[in-house]
């Protein structure tokens, strides 16, 4: 089933934001953001602790400094990520969660863990398709 299959009927959950048929309503646009390819792995290592940019960047792994830039622009204006950037030399910028960034982080967490417990299943599932179109 795919995001756009997805039909919200509690009254909790109607909001001005679920607009059918809109690709890219604001709802969306957070699930992607939260669920990019950095978006992921960078709520998840922030859920430990604060870290400055070049620690986050080595934590992660083969992100350039452009996606990670972007990444974490794009997540701190969603109010997920705090930058706390101290009048230092040299500067020194920390990036954190937010309250909503954590909570968003744990989901993310959640579905790792939940991949990680489940990856001999996915690994099985895969062999079995590529083995009937073999």
């Amino acid at each position: 089933m795919a995001v756009s299959d997805v039909v919200v009927t509690t009254p909790a959950a109607v909001s001005k934001w679920n607009v059918e048929g809109e690709a890219m309503c604001p709802h969306r646009l957070v699930l992607e953001h939260v669920t990019s390819r950095w978006g992921v792995l960078v709520l998840i290592q922030l859920l430990d602790r604060p870290h400055r940019f070049s620690e986050l960047r080595r934590a992660i792994g083969r992100v350039s400094e452009k996606m990670l830039t972007q990444t974490l622009q794009t997540l701190e204006r969603d109010g997920l990520v705090h930058r706390d950037a101290k009048p230092v030399i040299p500067p020194r910028v920390d990036y954190s969660l937010t309250d909503l960034g954590r909570e968003a982080a744990e989901q993310v967490q959640a579905l790792a863990d939940w991949t990680s417990r489940r990856m001999d299943a996915v690994l099985k599932a895969r062999e079995e398709y590529d083995a009937a179109r073999g």
